[in-house]
């Protein structure tokens, strides 16, 4: 028989999705086979080289998943008679199912239109490569490690800027500030759910809430404040990453000089305080 791999083969189009929900993208191919993963091994670092990701990737797409998805994805415990570990919860299992049952059917889909194509005498091959370069183009990622999906509550509108009372969760509300040019452009009013990045960088945390935190007004120093307990630090060398667990299986991360944290000495577990300025917040209009 003679070898497959001499074998000429055309481009394929390959069905991978990004399922998406009314909170924002949860998952993605890259995502779902760390899912996988994590209920094969029962552990993130076991999980995050079969995907493959580093060990702080996979941690990042975790929190994100969480902090995106309407339930906790995954649950993580430390400790007890079997040692802790990581698992899917009852959703992301559903989840996983749910991604591959779209993307089987959405492979089948795409194999008939190009199957189709193929008959019409078109140049598939270089038709299909320009389209996957337009679509690469289009693609956008964000750096912010923080990403929370909110309503608005409420607009005060100010000569020139616009403060946005958000609620993130029944415990949790933000305050963002955003050029009136903006809100107009966003259209954004009471009700409007949207997705706010905040930078890892320009987040601070303590044991005390800052002083002047509070309702925010549209010019002032007040500061968001997002309560939660130490659930893991990173030592990088010059400068640290802690990051809080705010329940619910909602993350804010922190990236800090180190002298800070050493400082600071945050404890597994402590329930310290996350803060940023309104300022620091981007905020983009989901649907």
């Amino acid at each position: 028989m003679p070898s497959s791999s001499r074998r000429s083969t055309s481009p394929r189009w390959l069905g991978k999705l990004e399922l998406q929900t009314e909170r924002g993208p949860v998952l993605g191919d890259v995502r779902i086979r760390l899912l996988e993963a994590i209920a094969e091994t029962g552990s993130i670092s076991k999980a995050a080289p079969l995907v493959p990701l580093s060990y702080k990737g996979a941690w990042d797409a975790v929190d994100a998943m969480n902090n995106l998805a309407e339930q906790p994805l995954v649950a993580r415990s430390t400790g007890g008679r079997q040692g802790g570990g990581t698992t899917l919860t009852t959703h992301g299992l559903k989840m996983v199912a749910l991604y591959r049952a779209m993307e089987a059917e959405s492979q089948a889909a795409l194999d008939r239109v190009m199957g189709q194509w193929a008959t019409l005498g078109h140049d598939g091959a270089q038709d299909v490569r320009a389209f996957q370069h337009l679509l690469r183009g289009m693609a956008m990622r964000t750096s912010a490690r923080n990403q929370f999906v909110c309503t608005v509550e409420r607009v005060d509108a100010g000569p020139v800027d616009v403060a946005l009372s958000l609620r993130l969760d029944a415990a949790h509300a933000l305050s963002v500030v955003i050029t009136q040019t903006s809100a107009e452009r966003l259209g954004v009013q009471v009700g409007t759910a949207l997705m706010v990045l905040v930078k890892a960088s320009a987040v601070s945390i303590s044991r005390r809430a800052p002083a002047g935190a509070g309702t925010s007004p549209v010019r002032g120093p007040v500061r968001n404040r997002l309560w939660g307990e130490v659930g893991r630090c990173i030592d990088g060398g010059e400068h640290s990453e802690v990051t809080l667990d705010l329940g619910g299986g909602r993350t804010v991360t922190a990236v800090l000089p180190t002298a800070t944290v050493n400082k600071l000495a945050p404890q597994a577990g402590e329930r310290l305080c996350a803060h940023f300025l309104p300022s620091a917040a981007i905020v983009s209009v989901l649907g």
